[in-house]
């Protein structure tokens, strides 16, 4: 397994060593002593989670605020997408900026977002399915969303359309609005 850090260093991009032959594939999709020794952190996974998603769904920016601050490390098994982790921790140098990566059942790319992150993805290919691993359990009193198009983050998503949002993620905040990370 390779990992290389991003332009926000605590989010890691994971590339692991695919054996292949004409009967399919097979990969460590996890190990905890790699992973801790590529990133420097013992994380313990509590919950996994699966999506399917259309095309053009974007999903996020979501979080989990402290005490149920959320890490996650996400991946894609069938189809693509474009994922995106934004720094939301306000005494970080990178307070406001954001990473994406497209992640596809083809290239099998993982990416580790810590706590402190709001994440969201959009779906480029007919469907996706996105599954992601959590440092604490889902709680809803906890959640909240920055609007995905926010002019202050900037993010550059690969899509020419409005994308598709639920209910949720369309009453997203603005970042000075939000209650973010200390």
């Amino acid at each position: 397994m390779q990992a290389t850090r991003l332009s926000i260093p605590d989010v890691v991009l994971f590339t692991p060593k695919v054996f292949g032959d004409e009967r399919g594939f097979f990969f460590e999709s996890f190990n905890e002593r790699i992973f801790r020794e590529l990133t420097g952190l013992s994380v313990n996974f509590v919950q996994d989670n699966h999506s399917k998603s259309q095309k053009g769904v974007l999903r996020g920016l979501h979080y989990q605020l402290p005490p149920k601050a959320q890490g996650k490390l996400v991946r894609v098994v069938q189809g693509e997408v474009f994922d995106v982790a934004v720094d939301i921790r306000k005494s970080s140098p990178t307070f406001g900026q954001w990473v994406g990566e497209f992640l596809s059942a083809d290239n099998k790319h993982q990416m580790w977002i810590p706590e402190g992150f709001a994440h969201g993805f959009v779906t480029m290919s007919d469907t996706a399915e996105f599954l992601y691993k959590t440092t604490d359990y889902y709680a809803p009193e906890y959640e909240r969303c920055i609007a995905w198009d926010e002019e202050k983050i900037g993010i550059q998503w690969p899509f020419l359309e409005k994308p598709v949002l639920s209910g949720k993620d369309q009453l997203g905040l603005a970042l000075n609005a939000a209650e973010v990370f200390g």
